[in-house]
């Protein structure tokens, strides 16, 4: 399946690193007749069924690397967990973790959506939740930080968190 983002973004496969999202509605490619989908914010993690073929459109499925007007959105919007990976380039940490966050977006479609905030180029998101270190992992649910974890973890303690906010 391949994601493309709205007037303001380009064109983007899931299966490449994680793609900056913008306040713009998500617009999802359908697998089987290649028509573009709007998505809003707060259908990220359902079904759907393309416009044009009827074809089902499945839940995201990967982490989704987000401006601050999306994350706001998003956060606010969602009607499952939204689990949120502070990070990096240049934080070995944060590259050792990814395929584990990677992993959780997979085992947890349509249960939880995930987040990638890269706090190189969205610092004020960093400073408005005062992120001190990173990778830093937090839980949103029902537009509320409702759990925060500081350090590496695997795809089991990121399930568990958002298993608990469910």
């Amino acid at each position: 399946m391949e994601l493309r983002f709205g007037a303001r973004g380009a064109f983007v496969a899931l299966d490449r690193a994680p793609t900056m999202l913008t306040l713009s509605d998500m617009i999802r490619r359908c697998a089987a007749c290649g028509r573009d989908n709007r998505v809003p914010a707060r259908h990220l993690a359902d079904r759907g069924r393309c416009g044009a073929c009827k074809a089902e459109l499945p839940p995201i499925a990967e982490p989704i690397d987000v401006d601050a007007a999306a994350f706001d959105e998003i956060t606010r919007e969602a009607r499952v967990p939204v689990l949120v990976d502070y990070w990096a380039k240049w934080c070995a940490p944060c590259r050792i973790v990814a395929p584990e966050v990677a992993r959780v977006a997979r085992e947890l479609a349509g249960r939880a959506v995930v987040l990638k905030v890269n706090t190189e180029t969205q610092p004020e998101l960093a400073s408005r939740y005062n992120v001190q270190a990173i990778p830093l992992f937090q839980v949103f649910s029902k537009g509320r930080r409702v759990g925060e974890q500081a350090g590496a973890v695997d795809h089991r303690a990121l399930r568990r968190w958002l298993e608990q906010a469910a």
